[in-house]
């Protein structure tokens, strides 16, 4: 129902385009008749809003791979540099929640580790509308921040890190076996805002997968179980995400690829001082306006990278 659902709106979508389209023809006709300018502004605004509607749907034919509609989760953490890096990690969660509201997506924090004075160390969070993943999927990487630091009081420039892993949610039917017995499962008290509450009870959940390695946790629901589950959500996404990425990387040895997925795997520039630039390593686009950009404003950079990826196939 859910793949129906989607594709009627798909249907409705183009509907909806095509409308728009006639509509200005409709305009243009009236025009020619007037041989006014009455309608001159009204046209250019039409002309404008189709363009960028065109646009969003030329994006969406780039989306083909299995995952492309799934929802998101998005986990970030801060590299080293302490206050200043763990900083920079909450501007990023800042931004994406920015770019999902635009989106008109549900974003929810599923967990969030407070940095020792400021910012996050750490944090997950889940992205929830269609091709959530096939656009944030662009994002993963290392981002890097310069700046003068708030921080610092001599007011030195600074350079901070934050990677960013981008995963996509996996539907229940999906089977991922899960051993029970391969699982160790730590309950903490959660951090962070909550009250009487959250001070008192053991309601965070850790759950460690022994045979990769892997560790998730949850700490945003109030009772142990609800934080259990969506730990357990984000642990069989991070499974499924797992087996592509070993499947592609026995494709990639075949091609006799290298791929450097390392910390180190820059993928972006944000420049606050001496000048004002974000710019994205991988398709050298830039934009100048950088506080728009930590706003939310980052689908230049999705479309850009989508683009390059779709030529290169």
């Amino acid at each position: 129902m859910q793949k129906l659902t989607e594709e009627k709106d798909k249907v409705k979508s183009f509907e909806k385009l095509f409308g728009s389209y006639e509509d200005l023809l409709v305009l243009l006709e009236l025009a020619e008749e007037e041989s006014g300018d009455s309608l001159e502004g009204e046209i250019a605004k039409g002309l404008k809003d189709l363009e960028k509607q065109v646009a969003e749907k030329e994006l969406e034919v780039l989306l083909s791979e299995p995952y492309d509609h799934n929802d998101a989760i998005v986990s970030l953490h801060a590299g080293a540099g302490g206050t200043e890096a763990q900083d920079w990690v909450e501007m990023l969660v800042r931004m994406y929640t920015r770019w999902g509201d635009r989106k008109g997506y549900k974003v929810e924090i599923m967990d969030l580790l407070p940095g020792d004075e400021a910012g996050v160390k750490s944090a997950t969070i889940e992205i929830k509308g269609s091709n959530a993943y096939g656009y944030l999927k662009t994002e993963k990487g290392v981002h890097r921040l310069v700046r003068i630091s708030p921080f610092d009081a001599s007011g030195r420039r600074h350079t901070s890190f934050a990677s960013v892993d981008v995963i996509p949610e996996v539907d229940e039917a999906i089977e991922v076996q899960i051993d029970p017995g391969d699982l160790k499962v730590d309950t903490y008290r959660a951090s962070g805002a909550g009250g009487q509450h959250v001070n008192k009870t053991d309601s965070a959940v850790r759950i460690t997968h022994l045979p990769t390695g892997i560790v998730v946790q949850c700490q945003n629901e109030r009772s142990q179980i609800s934080n259990r589950t969506k730990a357990m959500k984000i642990l069989q996404a991070k499974l499924v995400d797992l087996q592509r990425r070993q499947q592609e990387a026995e494709i990639n040895a075949i091609r006799g690829e290298q791929q450097d997925i390392a910390w180190g795997s820059q993928i972006r520039s944000y420049v606050f001082h001496p000048y004002s630039l974000a710019k994205d390593h991988r398709t050298n686009v830039e934009a100048g306006n950088v506080d728009g950009v930590m706003d939310g404003d980052i689908d230049g950079f999705i479309s850009a990278y989508l683009q390059m990826q779709a030529k290169a196939r």
